[in-house]
């Protein structure tokens, strides 16, 4: 190999465009800069890992922020990589993370998948309900209350997966047929250049349409989570620690979840009439006209052989609820269970079939065991201790509420799972040294359990549900960023925090 000065500065060259791939030259320049700034910061005296390890957090979300721009894993992946080498945690730490969220990953895995093979019977269920249903307000509400229910009792990443297969199902219909195709053509629906030139509006009409349903859909599963003990994966640890079972944590929480149930329902109507923070967006007509042919076209030439998938299909569909409600199995396993019943009896042997179920799944899956490094580094470096000591160092009147509000702001920043469990396992602590009286507990639980499910909307790192449809499949499609997200929520994170504050204070 020729080395000389002139190759060297070639060879440079292509290493840095070979660099995070087709990738905007600034932002390759910013993670360069955050990997040198690190080390830096690691050196300052005294509180140099305290330093870095916020910086880390900032910069993790900067990577989930542009998740349109390169996807998060791989800047993500090279800071916490760095981090490691830094000593701001440790791989067997990491492990530790990853081996405490092992049914969260399981669920990804497996679940995920499992839904992937149910497309045919979401897209035939909410096709007959956005034909039947023209009111946006109403087909919002539609929308916002089946994941509030489905996500008391299933859970929001699996319900999430049902929303973004019904949006991926939906956007390919009309793209395929806005490009000229017919109904049965393989077709690139991430390709706009093929959409003919009178249905580009209308395109970006439906694209905003999508928006709103998927983001009520998304905050419906935090309505519905924080209701009961299998909501969100941080509910069951408070359950068990509290000493709770379904019904008990049902009542606990129920003078928070109640009302704050209603007020997202209202918040829905007011958005979508008063067209507020990029809601209120109709269908269009064109839209509708060819998804209805599509369904009066699917109808006709369904054969007997479909017909039966369907029904396997629907037979999983409600095994999967009864399994999942009465807690037969681990949620992953259950998952798994789902694949293999559909694959079996609808005839589907052969492996790159299968494959194609995953292909949604694991690069978040890969996504979030960076992101339980990212918690292994708060953990390591005690970031939010000054906080925690803070709470408890106010009166007991008012640690309720400021413990609602200091869940939620670290749930905005962090994982709410691990912001739960820190403080609850603070919380036990304190009630087992006789600190604090078993009613007082019981309230700090309640507000635990409130200000890391509410609060949390604001961002899409603050609930795992958000973060997969950040950066799923439909995201990029329907334009769905970072930002965008951060304003659909924003009334939701406002009238939710509000409302449940509120609450909180009143219990």
């Amino acid at each position: 190999m020729d080395f000389s000065h002139h190759n060297k500065i070639e060879y440079m060259s292509s290493l840095y465009k070979n660099f995070l791939g087709n990738s905007p030259s600034w932002y390759k320049k910013a993670i360069i800069a955050f990997l040198l700034i690190n080390p830096l910061l690691v050196m300052i005296p005294d509180i140099g890992y305290t330093v870095a390890g916020w910086a880390l957090i900032l910069e993790f979300i900067f990577t989930l922020a542009l998740a349109l721009k390169c996807y998060p894993l791989q800047p993500g992946g090279l800071l916490v990589v760095e981090a490691v080498f830094l000593g701001m945690t440790s791989p067997d730490n990491i492990y530790h993370e990853v081996s405490a969220n092992l049914e969260v990953i399981l669920l990804l895995m497996f679940m995920v998948a499992g839904i992937y093979f149910m497309q045919n019977l979401l897209l035939f269920v909410f096709t007959k309900l956005l034909i039947n249903v023209r009111s946006k307000i109403g087909l919002s509400l539609t929308f916002s209350v089946m994941a509030a229910v489905l996500s008391a009792f299933l859970d929001a990443l699996t319900v999430t997966a049902v929303i973004i297969a019904v949006g991926v199902g939906f956007y390919s219909v009309y793209h395929k047929v806005a490009s000229g195709r017919d109904y049965h053509h393989d077709h690139d629906h991430g390709d706009d250049k093929t959409v003919h030139d009178h249905h580009k509006e209308d395109l970006l009409n439906f694209r905003a349409f999508l928006r709103s349903l998927l983001m009520h859909g998304a905050v419906g599963t935090a309505l519905g989570g924080v209701a009961t003990l299998v909501g969100e994966p941080q509910n069951l640890l408070i359950a068990e620690k509290a000493g709770w079972d379904f019904i008990q944590f049902f009542l606990a929480v129920a003078p928070v979840s109640i009302p704050v149930f209603f007020a997202g329902l209202m918040t829905v109507v007011v958005v979508e009439k008063f067209k507020l923070f990029g809601y209120g967006a109709t269908l269009p007509e064109p839209v509708f006209d060819i998804l209805r042919e599509y369904d009066i076209h699917e109808s006709k030439k369904r054969s007997k052989s479909a017909v039966a998938q369907l029904w396997v299909q629907a037979a999983a569909a409600v095994f999967l609820v009864i399994a999942l409600a009465l807690h037969l199995a681990p949620v992953g396993l259950i998952g798994l269970t789902i694949i293999v019943l559909q694959t079996a009896l609808n005839g589907i042997t052969e492996e790159h079939r299968i494959g194609h179920a995953f292909e949604e799944a694991l690069p978040f899956t890969s996504l979030l065991v960076v992101f339980f490094a990212v918690v292994a580094v708060i953990h390591d470096q005690h970031l939010f201790q000054p906080i925690i000591d803070w709470v408890f160092s106010q009166s007991l009147e008012a640690q309720p509420l400021i413990m609602f509000f200091a869940n939620g702001f670290l749930s905005v920043i962090s994982d709410n799972v691990f912001v739960a469990t820190v403080y609850i396992n603070e919380v036990k602590a304190a009630f087992d040294a006789g600190n604090i009286s078993r009613e007082h507990f019981e309230l700090l639980a309640v507000a635990v359990n409130t200000g890391t499910n509410l609060p949390s909307v604001a961002t899409p790192n603050g609930q795992a549900a958000f973060l997969f449809l950040l950066t799923s499949a439909i995201a990029p499609l329907i334009r769905l960023s970072y930002g965008k997200m951060v304003i659909m929520a924003f009334p939701y994170t406002v009238v939710l925090t509000v409302v449940g504050a509120i609450c909180v204070a009143n219990l």
